[in-house]
């Protein structure tokens, strides 16, 4: 092995094929290509996976726990819920079509593999969303109408920006937090005064 490099890890092929899945959607990954983009040989992936499927099943993973545990561990140190709401669609809404993931995999949820992950993520993502709108003071009932809104504008926004670069005008920061204003505003409309 070349003193140089680094040996490969399972995440480091969990790592690409990521990327993978957001340049070109599921398809993409192979091993051979992945393979080539990390400057290795098929080798280094047998001895990481079995298969295929195994490194789907490893990016899938990666991609839940950066993109949804790590966003909700971060929201967590703010104690306000207002705060953790304007804070979510500022990173969520700010990053939109940066990373295709999200959007390759939405339009492959009916693969075995990823349906399963995309239908938890989906429920995890949600069920944060309506816990931040119960904390604000809705009934909960309206928190469930109020976060299905806010998370179906998310996913039309990130489709939008993935499929259809700059179409959407939002160029600046100033423009995105017009926006984000904008958002909070219809989705807190009749909220309980803070406390």
């Amino acid at each position: 092995m070349d003193q140089g490099r680094r040996r490969l890890t399972a995440d480091d092929w969990a790592a690409a094929a990521l990327d993978a899945i957001g340049e070109r959607g599921l398809g993409a990954v192979a091993v051979e290509p992945l393979a080539a983009r990390l400057g290795t040989t098929k080798g280094s992936f047998y001895w990481h996976f079995t298969n295929r499927d195994a490194l789907i099943e490893a990016a899938l993973a990666l991609w839940e726990s950066r993109f949804t545990e790590a966003t909700i561990t971060m929201l967590a140190a703010e104690p306000d819920p207002r705060a953790r709401l304007r804070t979510l669609l500022t990173r969520v809404t700010g990053g939109a079509g940066r990373g295709a993931a999200a959007a390759n995999l939405l339009a492959a949820a009916d693969h075995e593999l990823v349906a399963p992950v995309v239908r938890r993520v989906v429920q995890r993502r949600l069920d944060y969303t309506i816990e931040l709108f119960r904390e604000i003071g809705f009934p909960p009932a309206v928190a469930v109408q109020r976060a299905m809104l806010g998370y179906a504008a998310y996913v039309g926004h990130d489709e939008l920006a993935t499929r259809l670069p700059g179409v959407l005008p939002l160029s600046s920061d100033g423009e995105l937090a017009g926006y984000i204003d904008s958002v909070l505003d219809l989705l807190l409309q009749g909220a309980p005064a803070r406390p």
